[in-house]
């Protein structure tokens, strides 16, 4: 992966860019930011950056033998770790899926959570990355670098370690095997151990920019101009969300009837019906009912701003704007603040492992009450 491939983030490859230049890499990274805005991206330029053995003045040359490996992600100085789960044949351990995670980089390095556990036939657990493989990662980091100057090992969702190979990685950032770096990619690192935030030297990726989204839009696809700008406004700075519009994924028409089913079941306070909602939801898997609250939230927040009249701050496709037409109305000051902060504690409670039948159905019961609330 080269710096130019990576979308946007300018300022950040600078300064990546920068700390090899001077000699000043830190042995332990941790880079943060919203989905889709090239964390696992950004990380492996940089690695591929380190590793090349012809650096140009801001990024690899993507020619020479270390580069053709990067190209591949068969380094065997770069070493990969990822939430997996646990399944009869295969041990919980990212060498054990490392062959699908290639193939599936390779194709799209701005992958979401979701898509990794489709992949591995997972879609309805949640993935962790378990103690098997802090054992792992001592063993593979103990080695000498084979053709490198360094080993680099690449976290993907650190926030997914097990507490257990948490505190063990926490043993080895503290005191590293020489010549090895660490790049720890987070999308909510205030579920990471404190001690390891510390540990670790933040990079922080904001929102991409709208030309370069734009501009990398225009280039892979073929639609207006028009087109091209409605995606941007709506994506809200993060190419996965820009693709998942333009490709009409699965998970955005899930995401899209399911809000229409819950609010019209709210509002007619079919608690009978209700509860089957509650059910269908609570078996597809924690992370689309994360995902599904978060485009929630999103709506509840487009619907609030038609409602007073903001329509330059509104970020919707045609399709979810012909359904706020009518829906706006019942989103106001009475009821936004509340029905947002029910949303939130969801889907706080279904992040930390609980009941999701029993936090669905609180929420809902709740729904109930305030979209009946005028101002």
């Amino acid at each position: 992966m080269l710096f130019k491939e990576v979308i946007g983030q300018y300022a950040i490859k600078e300064r990546l860019v920068q700390t090899v230049k001077e000699g000043r890499i830190s042995h332990a990274q941790l880079f943060i930011g919203p989905k889709g805005t090239g964390k696992l991206a950004m990380a492996l330029a940089y690695a591929q950056y380190i590793s090349c053995e012809n650096r140009q003045e801001n990024d690899s040359c993507g020619v020479c033998p270390s580069c053709h490996k990067f190209n591949k992600l068969i380094h065997p100085d770069l070493h990969f770790v990822f939430p997996v789960v646990k399944k009869s044949d295969k041990k919980p351990v990212s060498d054990s899926y490392i062959e699908t995670w290639r193939e599936v980089l390779l194709q799209n390095p701005y992958i979401s959570p979701n898509e990794w556990y489709e992949a591995i036939g997972a879609e309805k657990s949640q993935g962790l990355i378990y103690t098997d493989e802090s054992e792992e990662i001592i063993r593979k980091l103990n080695f000498k670098t084979f053709e490198g100057e360094y080993k680099i090992m690449i976290i993907w969702l650190a926030e997914k370690m097990h507490p257990a190979a948490a505190n063990k990685l926490l043993k080895i950032l503290e005191e590293p095997p020489p010549n090895t770096i660490f790049f720890l990619l987070s999308e909510e690192p205030e579920l990471m151990l404190p001690t390891i935030l510390s540990r670790t030297q933040l990079i922080k990726l904001p929102k991409i920019d709208d030309n370069s989204l734009s501009e990398t839009i225009k280039d892979r696809f073929d639609l207006s101009d028009e087109e091209i700008q409605n995606i941007v406004r709506i994506s809200g700075g993060s190419f996965l969300n820009a693709l998942n519009i333009i490709q009409s994924s699965d998970e955005q028409k899930f995401n899209f009837k399911k809000f229409q089913e819950l609010m019209r079941l709210c509002y007619g306070q079919k608690i009978f019906e209700l509860q089957g909602w509650v059910d269908s939801i609570a078996t597809v898997g924690r992370e689309k009912q994360k995902s599904f609250l978060g485009f929630s939230l999103r709506m509840i927040r487009e619907n609030f701003l038609m409602h007073i009249a903001k329509p330059e701050l509104i970020y919707l496709t045609k399709e979810e704007s012909d359904f706020s037409e009518k829906f706006h109305p019942f989103i106001n000051s009475a009821n936004v603040r509340q029905i947002a902060e029910e949303l939130n504690k969801a889907q706080y409670h279904i992040e930390r492992n609980g009941n999701a039948r029993i936090v669905l159905l609180d929420m809902t019961l709740k729904l109930v009450k305030f979209l009946k609330q005028k101002v």
